[in-house]
């Protein structure tokens, strides 16, 4: 048996429908569209989202304005995470002017987070508007100390 050899079964493979070709196809005349209208014409048919000249579903839903909804009232922190911090020096304070100094702040307006990834092996003294447990654990093992400042 050779490649050119091989078939697929009887049965297996269907022709498709051949429309538009005469009485004698099965599909003559119209060729499976109908009579007259929209649907009938070449080109003709209508967007998956019509409905029927109804106003459809999506204009009657509100618009998208960004992601979703924004709470007016929410604060937006600079997030500074520990291994930003493993360069300071031992018993060096660090605060909100101390880290724009050294461009770790997106915006110095906003209040400041510390965030628990890396590790920190000296002791830091920090003053911070919010900070995360596991690097308030990480300050205070390193012999560090946290101070917590009001927004």
């Amino acid at each position: 048996m050779n490649l050119h050899e091989l078939k697929p079964h009887k049965g297996s493979k269907k022709s498709g429908k051949r429309v538009g070709r005469g009485h004698a196809a099965g599909q003559g005349k119209t060729a499976g569209r109908g009579m007259k209208g929209q649907g009938a014409r070449a080109g003709g048919g209508t967007p998956l989202y019509h409905m029927g000249g109804n106003l459809p579903l999506f204009r009657k839903l509100p618009f998208m304005r960004g992601k979703g909804f924004t709470p007016l009232n929410r604060i937006e922190y600079n997030e500074v995470n520990l291994d930003q911090l493993a360069s300071y020096p031992a018993d060096s304070e660090i605060n909100s002017q101390s880290l724009a100094e050294a461009n770790l702040l997106h915006n110095t307006r906003n209040p400041v987070v510390i965030l628990g990834r890396g590790d920190v092996n000296v002791a830091l003294k920090v003053s911070v508007h919010r900070i995360s447990k596991s690097a308030r654990s990480k300050i205070e093992a390193a012999g560090g100390s946290v101070e917590i400042v009001e927004i």
